[in-house]
């Protein structure tokens, strides 16, 4: 028995059961994860509306700075232009001024040293000098008018040479005092102040004579009607109430019929933009006028009209007034065709070489004389023809 139980087998010993492994936490977590990043990723969506929305209104910005600077810059470049202009005419208007100063100064010349000539040629003389500064005039300057008073002067001045050499000359003269008698009559003067007029009414223009919708307002009219038959006194305090309740109803609510498209006022700096072209174009027109050239001035008075039509409301008195003035002034020929008057200059001249060449110097002083005033007198004309 002993032995048995020595030979028993040892006990095994007892394995602790597993433990339970808890997941709710991890879950958690990812839940809490999910919903983090959903709620970043909407505020990153928002930030990035704000900003494609805040980057949209800069380029509008940017757009409209642009298009200011744009509208200055063109505004600048055409007072610059203009100024240009007024210079370039300046100096033309001085060099033409040096050049009949220079004239005058040798034609006095020339007069000096022809003392040995006969009152004929003097009057001769005389008579060429006016005829070449009628055509000065009318060349350079395009003064018909005063053309034709140089003219009929040196007729008065031939008249009284008696020299039947000039009977040519004369008839040529005559031919040429009809032909500036028929020139059309221009009233650059007038015109001048046409202009300027026009100008001070654009000044004048405020953002008010801009376009804008033109509507009419059609307001429901109440009439208090009366009827024979009088309902009882509730039916009569119904229709008080009905009717006062319509008047309150007209008072607030204004029915508008819109005739035209509606379009959203400009900004200030294009109304400023809309006058400065206006007076630019006027401008340009009144120094088109005073040089003659009609393609220059219908094109800036056509230009004009267009702007007018195009900012401005026609409804607006001074707008009417301002399209009409430039209406007529367009219709205006500011350069008439000019005659030919240079036939009896030509014609003087071969009298005053043939008078010259068939004349005998008294001495060879005198002929010396006469060689210096016969290139005198040349030299003139050839500056003339230059």
């Amino acid at each position: 028995m002993t032995e048995s139980k020595n030979t028993l087998p040892a006990p095994s010993p007892t394995l602790p059961t597993a433990r339970r492994i808890r997941l709710w936490p991890l879950w958690l977590i990812c839940v809490i994860a999910l919903v983090t990043a959903l709620v970043l990723a909407g505020f990153a969506w928002r930030q990035w509306q704000i900003n494609q929305n805040l980057s949209t209104d800069i380029q509008r910005l940017n757009q409209q700075s642009r298009d200011v600077t744009q509208q200055l810059s063109q505004g600048s470049q055409q007072l610059d232009q203009r100024l240009q202009q007024l210079q370039q005419q300046q100096t033309d208007q001085a060099n033409t001024l040096s050049r009949h100063t220079r004239e005058i100064d040798h034609n006095a010349n020339a007069l000096l040293q022809a003392g040995h000539r006969s009152r004929t040629d003097w009057l001769l003389a005389e008579a060429e000098y006016l005829l070449r500064i009628a055509n000065q005039r009318l060349q350079i300057e395009s003064d018909y008018r005063g053309a034709l008073k140089i003219l009929q002067t040196a007729d008065q001045v031939l008249k009284e040479s008696d020299d039947a050499g000039v009977f040519p000359v004369r008839k040529a003269l005559a031919q040429e005092i009809m032909a500036l008698k028929g020139v059309q009559d221009v009233d650059r003067t007038g015109l001048y102040l046409q202009l300027e007029a026009a100008i001070e009414t654009v000044d004048g223009l405020t953002d008010q004579a801009l376009l804008k919708p033109s509507a009419t307002s059609n307001q429901p009219r109440t009439q208090k009607t009366t009827d024979d038959s009088t309902p009882p006194n509730a039916t009569g305090k119904l229709e008080k109430l009905w009717q006062e309740t319509r008047q309150a109803l007209a008072r607030v609510i204004v029915i508008r019929r819109l005739d035209k498209p509606v379009k959203p006022l400009p900004s200030p700096e294009v109304s400023a933009y809309a006058r400065l072209n206006l007076r630019l174009l006027l401008e340009q027109t009144e120094m088109a006028l005073f040089r003659g050239n009609t393609p220059l001035y219908q094109k800036t008075l056509n230009d004009a009209l267009h702007a007018l039509n195009t900012w401005y409301d026609d409804s607006e008195a001074p707008v009417q007034a301002l399209k009409s003035t430039l209406s007529d002034l367009a219709k205006r020929n500011i350069n008439p065709p000019l005659p030919d008057i240079s036939e009896s200059l030509r014609l003087l001249k071969a009298r005053l070489d043939g008078r010259n060449t068939t004349a005998t110097p008294s001495s060879n002083s005198d002929a010396a004389n006469s060689g210096d005033s016969t290139s005198a007198t040349s030299t003139p004309d050839q500056g003339t023809a230059q």
